[in-house]
């Protein structure tokens, strides 16, 4: 109380006392000089006059410097930052000081918040556009073409409205990304928990891109050979959707006669963490701390030829951070890429035998 006092009324206490020292020391020369010098008169003097001094000085600077602090608390406050403060704004200019500060670095943080988030926006505006504007003019050229008078030659129509239809789906394609990672992003996307066995999982993946694998060559293969199962606790289509972006991004990035390799190890008691690893083209450094973004690409141009959203990657994370689960990756350019999460294992209870007899 006693701080909060001395911090409030400084000002006033410290002017009204320089002022009764002053006036003080002037009547008691007054009073020398008139030898009529009265000891407790003096002190009675000086006790008046610092109450006075006290009071007038303290309402002179409320009225006219309390008004101005008062007007910048409210301007403060109109911006609907946190309460600057509880208790009455007086002579503490400290505090204010302080307070306003806090402000101008809070007002700071968060303009550079927004203009890396507006960098953001259009930079993922210009990709969307982009992502959408070339099967939509694929498909519109085709029509067009149809509607020209291309459309009467039978084998010119079923082509031309077979690549229409192929845009078609690409557009559905990027559509559904888009709305599945804005489902998870809002957590709008319920899992269904089930427990099943994280090796035949892997293994139904490899079987689905063996043929896309063959293609360029790429060996799809455990590190090891997995004899018993290893059960975990997930969503079972999720993670089957992460382990094929995976799998699907080794064989797009992979080199000719390469291999793609799946390892699930014990991390701690309850978690397992699958790694997929690949002997491909690698990834710089400088592109992995923004390799999960959407339709962020390393190489823009030979990842469109090769297809795909974009939102591969992206949708990855979610799903794993939908689990509460962790994605990991490193990387050597031009040696290979290791992706790898965790998962967490269904816990095993100790098997009781009921016919055992107790000594």
């Amino acid at each position: 109380m006693a701080e909060n006092f001395r911090k409030s009324y400084r000002f006033a206490y410290l002017s009204s006392l320089y002022i009764t020292i002053v006036l003080t020391l002037a009547l008691s020369v007054f009073l020398f000089i008139q030898s009529q010098l009265d000891f407790l008169f003096l002190l009675a003097f000086a006790v008046g006059c610092y109450a006075v001094c006290f009071i007038v000085v303290q309402y002179r600077v409320e009225r006219f410097i309390y008004r101005r602090v008062r007007r910048i608390y409210d301007d403060i406050e109109m911006l609907e930052v946190d309460k600057v403060s509880d208790g009455p704004v007086t002579t503490d200019m400290r505090t204010l000081i302080k307070e306003v500060e806090k402000f101008a670095q809070q007002r700071k943080t968060e303009i550079e918040t927004l203009k890396i988030r507006e960098a953001y926006r259009k930079e993922f505006m210009g990709n969307v556009s982009h992502e959408l504007k070339t099967p939509l003019f694929t498909v519109q050229g085709y029509i067009l073409t149809l509607l020209d008078g291309a459309m009467n030659e039978r084998k010119i129509l079923e082509k031309y409205l077979n690549r229409a239809s192929k845009g078609v789906e690409r557009l559905i394609y990027i559509v559904n990304d888009l709305d599945m990672i804005t489902k998870l992003e809002t957590g709008d996307l319920n899992l269904n928990y089930v427990n099943f066995d994280i090796v035949e999982l892997v293994q139904s993946v490899f079987d689905l891109y063996e043929m896309k694998a063959s293609k360029k060559n790429i060996a799809l293969a455990f590190d090891m050979n997995y004899q018993d199962p290893i059960m975990v606790h997930a969503d079972k289509e999720r993670i089957q959707q992460v382990l094929s972006n995976l799998v699907v991004n080794s064989i797009k990035y992979g080199k000719e006669d390469g291999t793609t390799e799946v390892s699930i190890e014990d991390l701690i008691r309850n978690k397992v963490i699958v790694r997929v690893t690949d002997n491909g083209e690698g990834i710089a450094q400088a592109h992995i701390p923004r390799l999960f973004e959407r339709f962020y690409r390393v190489d823009k141009s030979g990842s469109r030829k090769e297809g795909g959203s974009g939102l591969g990657l992206a949708i990855v994370k979610h799903i794993i951070e939908a689990h509460h689960e962790r994605i990991y990756v490193e990387s050597d350019y031009r040696v290979g890429s290791e992706f790898s999460f965790t998962l967490e294992k269904v816990k095993k209870f100790p098997v009781i035998d009921v016919g055992a007899k107790t000594a």
